[in-house]
């Protein structure tokens, strides 16, 4: 036989044969997305039939509780599994110490008590951060230079996640980026009966110039500022640091990791999956939403080629779950 019909040189080996075909395109595909890998993001703020929207991030909408129950019906009924929540605190409920974070009777709190009613089959994850309820827009209690205090910001942190908690959260997520609140939140849930309320760590959390249309979302960009969150959220730069972090969060009792941003980090996720193995989740942030956004409206490019492109990119770098400002439009897509 000649050399030249040995496997691996052509023509005995023509990589196009495969493609050739719808079905073998389809059984050869390494990598699949589907509605179980979204999760769905959403703003809450108080009122009654309040719809918000938010001009840097177009779709999305600041929704008072009632219309955010009625959407978490539509996005159980198209078999989204789980929405991560962030509430959009008013300037009057804001402090120094964000005790806001920790009421009972809190916007968070609420929301999630009145999704659980309406919608119990829907997994609820709910951000643990204190940025949304302090006057300066950082993610903890500061100093008097401004420096965040690591270990009474996890004190209220612990608070926090409590209060989710007892609301009825089904994951609660640090994005705080604070040493050692993994361990402090997983023995306050276990000293409190919630024995199976898993924790969603922020673990690689990098300080990255593509949150700035959340921040407006929220309403603390403004209480921010010119600061910036350096000296707790990690370096771009920062790789192998990235590992580090996730072990550690592991070890003290993390039930899942994420990274983000997402589409700047896919090098990271993989990383993270090929070498922790552990339930990996990715964040498509505000910013990459907003640039996507802007391009499709400029007829730049295809909004659902684009779209399922851009997840699929997170499952073959290996996530298993994708917060996504596309959850609704993509599943929608897949569904049909």
């Amino acid at each position: 036989m000649s050399k030249s019909l040995h496997r691996g040189a052509f023509p005995a080996t023509r990589m196009r044969r495969l493609r050739a075909n719808d079905f073998s395109r389809r059984l050869m595909r390494e990598n699949q997305l589907t509605v179980n890998d979204l999760i769905y993001p959403m703003f809450v703020c108080e009122g009654s039939n309040e719809r918000q929207a938010v001009g840097s991030m177009p779709g999305i909408e600041r929704l008072s509780i009632d219309l955010l129950v009625a959407e978490a019906k539509q996005l159980t009924a198209l078999g989204i599994p789980a929405i991560a929540l962030f509430p959009v605190v008013g300037a009057d409920k804001k402090s120094l110490f964000a005790e806001e974070a920790y009421n009972p009777d809190g916007l968070a709190q609420r929301a999630i008590k009145a999704i659980k009613d309406a919608a119990p089959e829907l997994g609820i994850i709910t951000d643990v951060a204190l940025d949304p309820y302090t006057t300066h827009g950082q993610d903890g209690i500061i100093d008097a230079s401004g420096y965040v205090l690591n270990d009474r910001t996890v004190e209220t942190l612990c608070k926090q996640a409590e209060a989710q908690a007892n609301a009825g959260a089904d994951i609660v997520a640090p994005s705080d980026m604070m040493d050692g609140r993994i361990g402090a939140i997983r023995h306050t849930l276990e000293s409190n009966g919630h024995i199976n309320t898993c924790i969603l760590s922020y673990a690689a959390k990098y300080a990255s110039a593509y949150y700035g249309p959340f921040r407006d979302a929220v309403g603390s960009a403004g209480n921010l500022g010119s600061g910036n969150k350096y000296n707790y959220q990690m370096d771009p730069a920062n790789s192998d640091e990235a590992l580090h972090e996730c072990a550690l969060d592991l070890a003290e009792g993390a039930d899942m990791i994420m990274v983000k941003p997402g589409m700047p980090y896919l090098d990271i996720i993989r990383r993270v999956k090929d070498e922790l193995a552990v339930p990996t989740y990715a964040y498509q942030v505000s910013g990459e939403y907003a640039m996507h956004c802007a391009a499709f409206q400029n007829g730049w490019l295809d909004k659902n080629a684009v779209m399922a492109e851009s997840l699929l990119a997170f499952k073959r770098a290996g996530a298993d779950g994708i917060l996504t400002y596309f959850a609704k439009d993509m599943a929608l897509l897949l569904n049909n």
